[in-house]
């Protein structure tokens, strides 16, 4: 081989050299870019994770906080309260068997706001937990509510037992729907053995026949849709002056707003007893404004007079 050929062919290996040294450098650069992009992968990975873990072991707030010991029946005062809350009331339990002796509402009478129902029984009659909860209260109140108990429950509401004449529960002991909270009495302002039976939400005093249907012993629905407005715009309610501006039309069954009757329109999955909570009445007044019946089978799109 002459020299020439020598030389040429030392300079293909040496640039065969230099390729497969460049392509070592590009491999193991590729390679660098991938562990440090799985790397990258792997951290992000492990951070979602870990978000994910927190939210699903994040606490939910305490409802056991406001109020908690401020001794009162309205612990809410200072509290700011939705305009509208859907409250869950499908896991529940009949305070007592009795029926409604004195409904919900204004007393001309006494010239002041009935919170609660009266249920029927007698003393000693075993009163249950309505849904699960916590004891938030039990004190005694010789002019009013006698003995009573007051639980918060789980689902935001709160509910007051009146009249009572045995505790079998202390403040702060948790407690499940259909649990034993006390025994039925006379005491405090009371003209024979009754349960008084308030539900509140956040201060507000909800009829418990808008929630209960004592009738049957069951609830109206699965879930109650709480509307501030309801209870605000109700005759009496925050005032007797609010009840004599409107005495004369509930009597008439002819509230007027804007000048005309106050109707509605029925949406899908309404029924007598939502529409009459919602607009602060009840479905018996509702049957008699629309000559109806209580189990009269109402469609979406009709108009049903409320005032």
């Amino acid at each position: 081989m002459s020299l020439a050929a020598m030389l040429a062919s030392t300079d293909a290996f040496a640039q065969n050299l230099q390729s497969v040294s460049n392509y070592t450098s590009r491999h193991d650069e590729l390679l660098a870019r991938q562990t440090n992009i799985g790397e990258q992968i792997r951290i992000e990975e492990t951070e979602q994770y870990a978000n994910q873990l927190y939210e699903e072991c994040e606490p939910e707030p305490d409802i056991y906080t406001e109020g908690w010991e401020s001794g009162l029946v309205n612990s809410y005062k200072n509290a700011v309260v939705p305009d509208e809350a859907t409250i869950d009331v499908s896991d529940f339990h009949m305070p007592c068997p009795g029926i409604v002796t004195s409904p919900y509402g204004y007393r001309p009478r006494f010239r002041r706001m009935h919170k609660g129902v009266d249920l029927r029984s007698a003393i000693g009659d075993t009163i249950y937990a309505a849904f699960d909860g916590k004891v938030r209260l039990t004190k005694y109140e010789r002019g009013g509510y006698g003995y009573y108990v007051i639980l918060r429950h789980t689902n935001g509401l709160e509910t007051v037992y009146g009249h009572l004449s045995k505790f079998l529960v202390h403040p702060d002991e948790v407690v499940k729907a259909g649990d034993p909270i006390a025994l039925s009495g006379n005491t405090g302002r009371s003209f024979g053995p009754h349960l008084h039976f308030e539900t509140r939400f956040m201060g507000y005093a909800i009829n418990p026949s808008a929630i209960f249907d004592f009738e049957n012993q069951t609830v109206r629905g699965d879930e109650y849709a709480f509307s501030k407005k309801t209870y605000e715009n109700a005759p009496g309610y925050n005032s007797k002056r609010s009840y004599a501006r409107r005495s004369s039309a509930s009597r008439s069954n002819n509230y007027k707003q804007g000048g005309s009757k106050a109707t509605y329109k029925i949406r899908k999955g309404d029924n007598l007893g939502k529409i009459a909570a919602r607009h602060g009445t009840t479905v018996a007044a509702l049957c008699k404004l629309n000559g109806i019946s209580k189990n009269s089978k109402i469609q979406a799109g009709k108009v049903l007079r409320v005032r």
